[in-house]
């Protein structure tokens, strides 16, 4: 397809010479005012526009500066006559491409057009590549040729140049901060604005200090001013890991927050605001904890208005490999080892197990294989006990444990609240190798809760 230049003068037959000229080489179009030039740049994609300087009762400068504020603007080229030239350099200053001078030289003319269009194809080019190299930056961590994860990065390329806020839901160490890094990296923020917040490790009181920040003397310790992660945030994106976590006097200000793109300070009570785009996370069910009354509705909406779900890794096993030598070959260098392949003893035992720890798991499986590492390649035994064993049982949701039925006639039954609950935990502990995240999951509770259930029985015995 031939290359569209818009021609636009006052005078007839200048538009018609010209389009005469140069339609044998460039698809044309013509109009006679700002107007008319308008309507066809707003319709129609135009890769040089040629206009004179003076278009009757419009101004050919004005109508430069309009095009060029379109989402695809033209490479624009002034005509002038000879005692307008110190107007034709002005033009060029505020972003015309270039200008000539009338009479029309016509060989001189289609020159010009052409170097415009082999710069305007070069700016393409660089466009597609700058694209293509930041995507490949927003991806590296994010790995899988597994359709599960495809479909997870399509999403984030679809969502990220916009501001929706996007909650990730899925398993703890899926990879939901690195979904949160690419969405922000392709999102053309700046690389170092994104600010992540873990919410579960902050008390209710230190969490809204870390969120809004405080003013000097709002509460006791409070020496200086603090500056919140929303102000830091300013123009980029806010992170914010387990959101579940939460309590409802929080829950409370980020809703206002997110409504009203205004924050205040603790302790003080002017309105900042702020321009911030909010990526959430959770490894808890979000809808089932609204339904119960453990988190606001409103905010959950707020929140949720594109919803990215992470694969845990057995339900992508195809990826699985593709990850340890990822892994194997950065620790190698990290630790200044020979990058030993995977041997094939290796490669079954990590396709056999079911990782209820997921990237993260394999991630620590493979760095301790290659730290131990002594032969020629990453060999079973250098794999954590837990891994190279035979694999355990699939994990079950907190709700798929078995109702115990009730005792016989005659047989004997502890109904001891607190010592049965404490044997539950400690099955949960056992089913999950220890893993508090994955053992707080299958009971249906938050790590705090558990942390503080382990405490009070320690404190007990």
């Amino acid at each position: 397809m031939n290359a569209t230049l818009l021609i636009v003068d006052d005078e007839k037959n200048t538009r018609e010479g010209l389009r005469l000229s140069l339609e044998e080489h460039f698809e044309v179009y013509l109009a006679a005012d700002a107007a008319q030039a308008m309507t066809v740049l707003q319709n129609d994609k135009v890769d040089v526009m040629l206009t004179d300087l003076r278009l009757g009762a419009d101004d050919g400068m004005q109508l430069i500066e309009k095009a060029l504020k379109l989402p695809e603007p033209p490479l624009c080229v002034m005509m002038t006559a000879y005692g307008s030239v110190d107007t034709a350099v002005e033009a060029v200053k505020r972003g015309a491409w270039d200008f000539i001078t009338k009479p029309l030289n016509l060989d001189e003319l289609e020159l010009l057009i052409k170097r415009a269009l082999k710069e305007r194809r070069l700016e393409t080019e660089n466009k597609q590549l700058r694209r293509v190299v930041t995507e490949q930056a927003g991806f590296r961590q994010l790995l899988g040729r597994s359709k599960a994860m495809e479909d997870v990065m399509a999403v984030i390329r679809q969502v990220a140049p916009t501001k929706a806020n996007v909650l990730i839901e899925g398993e703890s160490g899926t990879g939901k901060e690195l979904a949160a890094r690419a969405l922000h990296s392709l999102g053309g923020r700046p690389a170092n604005h994104i600010i992540a917040v873990h919410c579960a490790a902050l008390s209710p009181q230190l969490l809204e200090s870390e969120l809004f920040g405080h003013e000097k003397g709002a509460f006791t310790g409070a020496s200086e001013r603090r500056i919140g992660r929303f102000e830091q945030a300013h123009g980029g994106t806010l992170f914010l890991d387990e959101i579940g976590e939460i309590d409802q006097t929080i829950q409370v200000k980020l809703l206002r927050a997110l409504g009203e793109r205004t924050i205040e300070r603790v302790g003080g009570g002017k309105p900042i605001p702020i321009d911030v785009r909010l990526v959430a996370a959770t490894n808890r069910n979000l809808k089932a904890m609204v339904a119960k009354g453990e988190f606001r509705e409103d905010l959950f909406f707020r929140l949720n208005v594109v919803s990215l779900r992470m694969p845990p890794l057995r339900d992508r096993p195809e990826d699985i490999l593709l990850l340890a030598e990822t892994f194997a070959t950065e620790f190698a260098r990290e630790n200044q080892k020979p990058n030993r392949p995977l041997a094939p003893g290796t490669r079954d035992a990590l396709l056999q197990y079911p990782w209820p720890g997921n990237v993260r798991e394999l991630r620590t499986a493979i760095e301790h294989a290659v730290v131990l590492a002594r032969g020629d390649d990453l060999a079973p035994g250098d794999l954590p006990p837990t891994v190279r064993r035979e694999s355990p049982p699939p994990i079950k949701p907190a709700d798929e444990f078995p109702t115990p039925l009730p005792p016989a006639a005659g047989d004997s039954l502890d109904f001891n609240l607190h010592r049965a609950e404490a044997r539950l935990i400690r099955a949960a502990l056992a089913r999950t190798n220890q893993n508090r995240a994955e053992a707080a999951r299958l009971l249906g509770i938050s790590r705090r809760t558990l942390h503080r259930k382990l405490k009070s029985e320690s404190e007990t015995d």
